[in-house]
């Protein structure tokens, strides 16, 4: 199925997690915060929550530094 990642169209398999899709991008699940459709997803339900084809989804590192 076909979601837009930040601003980028991709394919992910049907049944993929919003956990998921930090996992397959490589991102650390605790350095990322999840929006999806313009609203967060918190991070204890990321697990449960099933994308679905057409979604939008912006995935936001924290970075840390002086």
């Amino acid at each position: 199925m076909r979601v837009t990642v930040n601003g980028e169209v991709m394919e992910v398999p049907e049944g993929t997690t919003a956990e998921d899709l930090v996992s397959m991008l490589g991102h650390r699940t605790d350095r990322v915060a999840v929006e999806v459709d313009g609203e967060i997803c918190p991070r204890d339900r990321r697990g449960s929550f099933v994308l679905t084809p057409g979604q939008r989804i912006e995935l936001v590192s924290f970075v840390g530094g002086g």
